[in-house]
């Protein structure tokens, strides 16, 4: 890992005990666009704080709305880049098994199914 990495999940790991502190009922997280995605558009923001009672399905919910899609379009959800999760589990639960170690959450979302 190169220095400018270090220093930068240091920062990150700062921001989360930062947050945390301050609203310890909220998980960070941060939405991502797939890099090859075309479809989809970019939200306006990436990082949120959501009620850990919220499920996967509200989150989802939440992120169409920001992204202003139509009801024909769908699109999938993968955390850490690499799994695709139930949308009734609760995020608190989402959080605690595949946080980074930073403490934030990565999602990343994509029209199509995107594995490996």
């Amino acid at each position: 890992m190169k220095l400018y990495e270090v220093k930068a999940e240091a920062s990150r790991q700062q921001e989360v005990a930062n947050i945390r502190s301050k609203f310890p009922n909220k998980i960070p997280v941060v939405v991502e666009r797939y890099a090859k995605e075309s479809t989809l558009p970019v939200l306006d923001k990436t990082k949120f704080l959501v009620p850990q009672e919220l499920t996967m399905s509200q989150f989802v919910t939440i992120l169409r709305n920001r992204m202003q899609l139509q009801s024909t379009m769908s699109f999938y959800l993968l955390v850490n880049n690499r799994s695709l999760v139930s949308l009734s589990r609760p995020l608190s639960e989402v959080y605690r098994e595949c946080r980074d170690d930073d403490g934030f959450l990565y999602v990343t979302y994509a029209s199509q199914e995107v594995f490996g």
